[in-house]
């Protein structure tokens, strides 16, 4: 099964909280406009980073194909996907 595309889940998380803003903006409740919209960025944010995690970590389709024609291929280096997520994550 292949993971769902960025832009589908992206969108799926643009469409709650656009409900949840007009929902706000339908009250008047301009507190509840302001916090809808810095908790779509906050997770938006989050979101990307861990779709970035997810790609890097991800084996690209012509390894896949050229590792179904092998007997024996090597398994994934657990060592090496904890480092890819070390140098993603780093903000500092």
């Amino acid at each position: 099964m292949s993971p769902r595309p960025r832009d589908r889940i992206l969108g799926n998380l643009e469409a709650i909280y656009r409900e949840a803003y007009e929902r706000a903006k339908a009250a008047g409740d301009q507190t509840r406009m302001a916090d809808v919209d810095a908790a779509y960025q906050r997770e938006q944010l989050l979101l990307e980073v861990l779709l970035d995690i997810r790609d890097a970590l991800a084996v690209p389709p012509a390894a896949a194909e050229g590792s179904a024609s092998r007997a024996a291929a090597p398994p994934p280096d657990p060592v090496a996907a904890l480092e890819t997520i070390r140098r993603i994550t780093k903000l500092r």
